[in-house]
């Protein structure tokens, strides 16, 4: 299982919001490259960032940030934030970025999803963000009537990468991600999951470790707050469970 370590944009900063709340934003670092580099030399081959501003505004706010994390991490970028069109793909690929990942426009604008998968194979990732148990949208500001289940179904013949699921009610709150339907999503459809929201320690890692169809999990606060190590987090992630 992959665990990816979560860089935040806001304003250039490396910020943690909770519930998906910019008014609620607690600020970490100045230089979110250093925090690439540091989580890097930490053991980390994957990184998760995300442009906050950007996916209010639906385009890139932080592209001077994700450019420079880009030139420090030499693992694998995991991208999302404002990306709601062809050109964003393209750009962010060609700069390095390994996968993209793709919220808002896959409700509004599933063409466009699809076009991008067949485009770049193993490149695009939806996020399906819930609010009890309903997809958010816009940066979470607004709550759509399509349940989880049903986005991620819609996408099960697209050649998407993953589902990145994230239970918004727990983000950023250390409440202990939502294992039940992080798993539940990951039953009901074809496409591996990615786990993400409210990771509150090591607990959270080992249960979900060897689940069928979880590929990986986002933390961000738990490792700010040193309330989970990583590289012990790398260490459980790695064991298979037999």
């Amino acid at each position: 299982m992959i665990v990816f370590p979560a860089i935040d944009l806001k304003a250039g900063q490396v910020v943690r919001l909770a519930e998906g709340d910019m008014a609620r934003a607690t600020v970490y670092g100045e230089n979110p490259a250093a925090q690439a580099d540091a989580f890097a030399r930490a053991g980390a081959t994957h990184l998760h960032v995300v442009d906050l501003d950007g996916a209010f505004a639906g385009e890139s706010i932080n592209g001077g940030a994700v450019a420079a994390i880009l030139a420090r991490f030499p693992g694998k970028v995991q991208l999302g934030g404002g990306i709601r069109n062809r050109a964003s793909v393209e750009r962010w690929i060609d700069m390095g970025v390994s996968r993209v990942v793709i919220g808002t426009a896959a409700l509004e604008d599933p063409d466009f999803v699809r076009e991008a998968a067949a485009a770049h194979p193993g490149r695009i990732v939806v996020a399906v963000d819930a609010r009890d148990g309903f997809v958010a949208t816009k940066g979470w500001a607004d709550v759509s009537a399509v349940s989880v289940a049903e986005l991620g179904h819609r996408f099960e013949d697209a050649g998407v990468a993953a589902l990145l699921f994230t239970d918004v009610g727990r983000d950023g709150l250390l409440k202990g991600c939502n294992v039940e339907a992080t798993t539940a999503l990951a039953a009901e459809v074809s496409i591996p999951v990615i786990a993400s929201g409210g990771v509150a320690g090591i607990e959270d890692i080992h249960a979900l470790v060897g689940q069928p169809g979880i590929e990986g999990v986002i933390t961000g606060r738990a490792l700010y707050d040193g309330r989970l190590d990583l590289a012990e987090a790398l260490k459980a992630a790695a064991k298979v469970e037999q």
